[in-house]
């Protein structure tokens, strides 16, 4: 799933607010297709953001995550020009990164 995710970062105040979207299905195995067969469970397991290599969150999810989920967060300690590395990983063994590089004068 390349290019499944979306960073956007801009100054709140004092805090530096981060929002991440990411496209997956998110399925938790226990809806239905149209002909009644259970759609299997495929869902986002580990979210984790870095700030410079270092580790800031890592987030453990299960499938009751809705489709395309959506998270923001807001970091206090930013500085212009700082690389914020996002990565997630399924319960089918796929995943996906993305770099976003801080820019505090946008």
């Amino acid at each position: 799933m390349a290019g499944s995710i979306r960073v956007r970062s801009r100054r709140e105040g004092e805090f530096l607010e981060l929002k991440v979207l990411i496209e997956h299905p998110m399925e938790n195995g226990r809806n239905r297709d149209a002909a009644g067969n259970l759609i299997q469970a495929h869902f986002i397991e580990q979210l984790a953001l870095t700030l410079n290599s270092q580790p800031l969150v890592t987030v453990n999810m299960a499938g009751s995550v809705a489709k395309n989920p959506f998270f923001s967060f807001r970091l206090k300690q930013a500085a212009d020009g700082d690389v914020l590395r996002v990565a997630w990983r399924d319960n089918h063994g796929a995943g996906d990164s993305a770099e976003h590089r801080i820019e505090l004068n946008r």
